[in-house]
This record gives C-alpha cells, structure tokens and sequence, in this order.
C-alpha cells in the first residue's frame, strides 16, 4: 500500500508506491521537482518535510547536514515515505510534457577536444524524437547495469546529433573506454533527458554561468540555446580551468563575445602554465565571478561542475545576496567506482 504527498505551496499531489523515492514517484506522475544527481550527493532535490515520517535513505553529508535535516530539510531522490507527507520542494513546469526514454544510439564522430576531453557525437534512431530542455543530461547505460551521466553540450535547435564531452578519468573504467578503446559507429544505450538544469526563460535579471571543467557542456547548450531564440538578457560566462589547454572551446566563447552584444566572457585559470603567458583572470572562478558581481541580489546563478565548486560558490553568493531559488546548479558528482 502506498501513500500520498502534497508539494507545498503548489497544492499537487501524488501516490507512492512502496519503496519508492518522492522524486520517483513525482516523476512518474509528471510533477517537476529539482533534481540532479538522484543518488543523494548534490542537494538539488533538497526541500522541507513539513509534515509526515520518511526514510531518510542513504547520501552523503555535504548534501545535507545534521542541522539541515534537524531544521527538517530532506533529499527527495533518497526519501521513501513511511506515511502521508506535506512537503515544501521547488517544481519546474518548463519540462512538463517531456518524456524520458531509453533508447540506442550510434557514435558517429569522436572528436579529441582536449588532451582529456573527448566530443561524442550520437545518432538517434531515426524515427525516435527525442525532446530534452538545453543543460538537461542523459544517462550512458552500461552492460553491467552501471550508468554514466553526461550533459548535453547541444541545443535543442540543434539535435541531429547529440553531443556529449566525456573527461578522462584515471582508472574510469567508461572514460578509459571512450579513450583507449572506443571507435566511431560504436553502440550506446541511453536514457533521458533527464535533470532540472535549464534556464528560467521568463526571467529578465542577468544571467551569471559558471562552469568549471567539462561544466562547460550544459552552459554551451544552454547559450547556443539562448541566441537562437533571441533572448536579449544579459548573460555573463565565467569559465574556470586550471591551465589555457584545459579551456578547449576558448575560441568558441571569444565569438559568442564578439557576436552578441548582450553577452560577455571571463576565462579564470587557476593554475596557468608559465607557457600560457596568462594576463586574464586568475584564482578560483567564482571568486572572478564576485569581484565582477558583488551584488548577486538582482542577478540569477547557473553553475556547473565540479563539486567543491558547485558548495564553495554557493556558500560565497549567499553571503553576496543571492537568494536560494535563484542559484541553479549542476554538480559533476563522480560514480562511487569512479573515483
């Protein structure tokens, strides 16, 4: 026997089936929560349990703290009811309608991005249509029952071929793979979209993005996404890197500088070769971020990356007046046997 979950302040409400998580069971009816990694390492899903009993499931700390879940904070992709429950959780109706699939597709082009950075374009079936909102990602379904999650680097206006930037990991038994072994015309199987990483397309504030690493896949849809359908906020790029090499579609984002005015780019390096002859910015991107922007109150945040990037930029623009429903992330959390 299941029980039922009203989502505060939406009034909506939905049946659980038995072990089964408050995101899954939202999912499944069509009802939006936040969510990104699902395996309770993020925080994305995070909201408040305002009435009821769950089991708070397994994840990690830095996701939510004894004082969070004290406060009655909880993680919605690990919480299984165990009663009826009134909750307080942010939904996303820009991706009403959208159905995750799983399907196969074809690697029809691998592209040497970086020295650790390898461009897998996919070829869906044919007659398949595969709608996905810009920043969403999918999941590689692996034969062994394991799954991989990437962003989609491409737009919707732009789906011929999916596009996904796989980082080598050393001993990553998917991106060992991809690198050492992998060739063109390669099968993979996949499921999605999935994710609630997208922009709030009704907002006008200015738009900061933060992408450290390979968090520049979602950005780059997210943007490509944005010229396309004219928008005309303002949208500011902070890229963070360690060295010039590791930021590997530089050029890329100096011509989306130069071809819209309402656009503007910052490459932050980290640890900048001496090679490099580096004069932009330097240190840690998000602090490059608020030395531009100390006043996040009238702004919206879309990070995306590492981790330790993704909590220190979100504890600093609290501090800067950044309100918590306008900082959208996704963070780059590694399988356990990844890491």
């Amino acid at each position: 026997m299941g029980f039922r979950v009203r989502i505060e302040p939406s009034g909506h409400e939905f049946e659980v089936q038995n072990e089964e998580t408050v995101l899954e069971a939202a999912l499944r009816e069509g009802l939006n929560l936040m969510y990104s990694c699902r395996n309770g390492a993020c925080g994305s899903c995070k909201g408040h349990l305002l009435s009821g009993i769950i089991d708070y499931g397994r994840y990690q700390a830095k996701a939510l703290s004894g004082e969070e879940r004290a406060q009655g904070k909880a993680l919605f992709c690990q919480a299984i009811p165990l009663s009826d429950l009134v909750i307080e959780a942010r939904e996303v109706g820009a991706a009403k309608g959208i159905s995750v699939k799983v399907m196969p597709c074809r690697v029809v082009r691998m592209e040497r991005l970086a020295h650790d950075v390898m461009g897998l374009h996919l070829k869906r079936p044919q007659n398949e249509a595969f709608r996905f909102l810009a920043g969403q990602y999918v999941d590689v379904l692996l034969k062994d029952g394991r799954r991989r999650s990437f962003s989609l680097a491409n737009p919707p206006e732009n789906d011929a071929l999916l596009q996904l930037h796989v980082r080598r990991l050393p001993g990553g038994r998917f991106s060992e793979y991809v690198f050492a072994q992998m060739q063109e015309k390669a099968l993979l199987r996949i499921e999605g979209p999935l994710g609630s990483f997208f922009m709030n397309e009704e907002s006008d504030v200015p738009a900061l993005l933060l992408a450290g690493g390979t968090g520049f896949a979602p950005i780059k849809g997210m943007l490509e996404h944005a010229f396309a359908s004219g928008f005309t906020r303002k949208m500011h790029l902070f890229w963070g890197a360690r060295a010039r090499r590791d930021l590997y579609m530089h050029d890329l984002a100096c011509g989306w500088a130069e071809n819209h005015q309402h656009f503007r780019y910052t490459p932050v390096l980290s640890e900048a070769a001496a090679e490099d002859a580096w004069t932009g910015a330097t240190g840690y991107v998000h602090e490059a971020l608020l030395r531009s922007y100390p006043d996040l109150a009238r702004c919206e945040v879309y990070a995306s990356g590492p981790p330790a990037m993704i909590q220190a930029a979100r504890a600093a623009f609290h501090t800067h007046g950044l309100s918590e429903n306008s900082f959208y992330f996704d963070s780059f959390e590694y399988a356990e046997d990844e890491r």
